[in-house]
């Protein structure tokens, strides 16, 4: 019989992330690699990453990748883009052949712009435009499925171990400032590729180690504003509910954690500043259906930035460190260690104090 320290039982599911501040564009070999010494937090039924800045030439244009079960399909939904959007460059996303990843479906990319015939009409802006465009896809078009719809960005993401993945879609031939990175394990929703991580809508990424035990109450409240949750992952809500939080009503980064991650109620009493006090009142009495309860150890990617995020009891793993303009995220320090042996500052951030990298000031 096998004792302790001999079994090794992960807390699911793999995270990693790492920035450059200074905008330096890095290749996703790195981010492949970190996934390496947490390969057994996953269980080879889903991995991804999501990478920013890696399309400087297209950086304009929303960048729609895409999964079709079909050619069929995929003309159908090409003709239904030419109906919203100036389609200035279409193909497929180059990968390569390996024994552990099969069943692969179509996958394919596009640049588009929204036609400002259209915006007028639908007196939309084009982000608002454009989350509304990728809802009705996934909801109405059967074997499509948009997985990433930002500018200047894209996520990469197959049913396999995370570390395959990217040797899948060739991530070392890609260059961007930030990267993300997730290797699944799930526990009670599908292994499929839709349902891999990162979940995006437009420039937001969410790669997540945990599980929602508020995902109904959070999921009947985001699908009111016109969200649709059918990718078959409790994480798929965090991504909407933060498009909401910060897009739709403005919140900041530490405002939009403050209402996922709320402090409990006798924290907020205990606060001395009156101002942070009335504010933390405020979001908590406002958005209620949005706290996001149950384990979970987060990082949100966004076009110049990224923030990592603990649940308020620190249930799930998730360690900080630095060196020089990088900084570096992971569920274990092996990870961050692969990234960079010399990094600096190693530390675990706080239940629900969110961490928030950005790029310098008139970098990118």
């Amino acid at each position: 019989m096998k004792r302790e320290g001999q079994v090794r039982i992960p807390s699911g599911c793999a995270i990693a992330a790492a920035i450059s501040t200074n905008g330096t564009r890095f290749s996703g070999k790195m981010i492949t690699d970190a996934m390496k010494p947490m390969h057994d937090r996953s269980n080879g039924l889903g991995g991804g990453f999501a990478a920013y800045g890696i399309y400087p030439d297209y950086k304009d244009f929303y960048a729609l990748h895409m999964f079709f079960d079909e050619r069929s399909t995929r003309k159908n939904c090409e003709a239904f883009l030419k109906e919203r959007f100036e389609i200035v460059k279409s193909e497929i996303i180059p990968t390569r052949k390996i024994p552990t990843i099969t069943d692969e479906p179509i996958i394919w990319r596009y640049f588009v712009s929204p036609l400002n015939s259209v915006l007028q009409s639908m007196q939309l802006d084009e982000k608002e435009f454009v989350a509304r465009t990728v809802m009705k896809i996934n909801t109405e078009m059967d074997g499509a499925y948009v997985f990433s719809s930002g500018k200047n960005m894209g996520t990469f993401k197959a049913v396999g171990f995370p570390e395959d993945v990217g040797e899948f879609y060739r991530l070392e031939e890609y260059e961007g400032y930030s990267w993300t990175a997730h290797g699944r394990y799930p526990t009670n929703t599908p292994g499929w590729w839709g349902g891999a991580h990162p979940f995006t809508l437009l420039d937001w990424s969410v790669v997540h180690n945990g599980e929602i035990s508020s995902y109904d109450a959070n999921r009947r409240f985001i699908e009111m504003f016109g969200y649709k949750c059918n990718l078959q992952t409790d994480t798929e809500v965090i991504t909407y509910i933060m498009d909401y939080l910060l897009r739709v009503q403005g919140l900041s980064l530490e405002e939009a954690a403050s209402v996922i991650a709320a402090p409990f109620w006798s924290t907020i009493e205990k606060k001395t500043d009156e101002y942070d006090k009335q504010k933390h009142l405020f979001l908590r009495t406002l958005f209620p259906s949005l706290l996001i309860t149950g384990p979970f150890s987060i990082v949100l990617g966004f076009n110049g930035g990224l923030m990592a995020l603990n649940d308020r009891l620190k249930l799930r793993s998730m360690v900080v460190g630095q060196k020089d303009d990088m900084v570096y995220i992971a569920s274990e320090e092996a990870a961050i260690r692969v990234m960079n042996p010399c990094a600096e500052n190693i530390w675990a951030p706080t239940g629900g104090e969110p961490v928030v990298i950005k790029l310098k000031d008139g970098t990118y």
